[in-house]
């Protein structure tokens, strides 16, 4: 952890989600949440989704998964699935 509680960089909006990523690990991680996100090589062959993002713990009454076939759509849809059930990430 950074030890800079409440004192985030600036994104560039310009820029992808995948730029922020770390940042939303530690954030969560900082509420008690267990994330990660990771990518499976095996499911490239299966034409399957092959990047996963998977939370636990903290305010998650029960864990949640993303799956999407680039970084940026997993993280968008995990970010957009934190906010549904009350998670609310600033990035």
């Amino acid at each position: 952890m950074t030890g800079r509680k409440g004192r985030w960089p600036k994104i560039d909006q310009d820029t992808g989600i995948e730029d922020t990523a770390l940042l939303i690990l530690e954030w969560l991680a900082e509420r008690g949440v267990n994330a990660m996100i990771r990518v499976d090589a095996e499911r490239v062959a299966e034409s399957s989704p092959v990047w996963t993002f998977a939370a636990s713990g903290g305010p998650l009454e029960k864990g949640m998964r993303a799956d999407g076939a680039s970084a940026a759509v997993c993280l968008s849809l995990a970010v957009a699935k934190l906010r549904e059930i009350g998670v609310d990430v600033p990035y």
